[in-house]
């Protein structure tokens, strides 16, 4: 694994193990001398709403995914004593994991009963269904009805042999979505999740990828950027650069997630670059 600056985490793994390789100055995470893989391994369950004749355009998928790790990263139920805390840090101190699983009718009603939190993409928000409270059924997210729309719920960390029945018989495969048109370009000033430009990726794998990239930007920020962050709805864009514009991202030190090889494409590729205005400042 190649590390270009050695505060920048770095991410493997599919459908998606994320790797970090950053100092114990630099980190808020614990970093004993022990391999990662010898830890218990949690996986953070992802689950994306897919109706029959009504599925989410596939950027919207992505960005709902990556709001929703970072609403969980930065819900108070996964910090302190908070519920989620523990299998938050497990999680976190292994190799970090995520699985995105699609549902729809009464499976989506069935994971919606299970805590976690449940996002709704920018659009459905603009249609006046925002952000689902969190760890609340069945609100905001539960039918967002606008076409293109993503819903997406995200549950603390399991056990990868673990996984509660109603999450486990879901399936992984089936997320193929398409966007209806190009998306346009993203709005200034927003943080944008650059996606490797020569890589087909199903959207469950960009999905899991692109929660990689916004937790690793995540980590990156200081406490006052990510309090801002967070006071405006982690506003993010998921785009995808053209060759030249992808070649100066990875070599312009930002926090770059890699894959492990395991499934989709090859070890080492990069899949994703997290570009957040804040991490551009001396």
């Amino acid at each position: 694994m190649i590390c270009r600056n050695p505060s920048l985490r770095q991410a493997s793994g599919a459908p998606g193990t994320l790797d970090r390789v950053t100092g114990t100055d630099t980190s808020p995470f614990q970093h004993e001398a022990v391999s990662r893989d010898e830890l218990p391994q949690f996986v953070l369950p992802l689950v994306v709403r897919i109706e029959r004749g009504s599925p989410p355009a596939r950027t919207d998928a992505l960005q709902t995914a990556a709001r929703a790790v970072l609403l969980l990263l930065a819900d108070e139920r996964a910090a302190g004593d908070g519920p989620w805390a523990r299998a938050v840090r497990d999680w976190q101190d292994a190799r970090i994991r995520k699985v995105v699983r699609r549902a729809r009718g009464a499976e989506w009603r069935r994971a919606e009963a299970l805590p976690g939190i449940t996002v709704t993409s920018e659009a459905a928000e603009a249609a006046g269904r925002p952000v689902g409270e969190a760890g609340t059924p069945g609100e905001a997210g539960a039918a967002p009805d606008v076409p293109g729309a993503a819903a997406v719920r995200v549950f603390p960390p399991v056990p990868l042999d673990g996984w509660p029945q109603d999450l486990a018989r879901l399936q992984v495969s089936g997320t193929d979505l398409a966007d209806p048109a190009p998306p346009p370009p993203a709005p200034p000033g927003v943080p944008v999740l650059w996606l490797a430009p020569d890589l087909g990726m199903t959207a469950g794998k960009a999905m899991a990828q692109a929660g990689h990239g916004a937790q690793l930007a995540w980590w990156e920020l200081s406490d006052d950027d990510r309090a801002a962050w967070r006071a405006a709805g982690f506003p993010l864009a998921v785009r995808t650069p053209g060759p030249a514009h992808w070649a100066e991202l990875t070599a312009s030190g930002l926090p770059v997630v890699r894959d492990a090889g395991y499934t989709e494409i090859a070890a080492g590729s990069c899949t994703v670059v997290a570009d957040h205005p804040a991490l551009h400042r001396a």
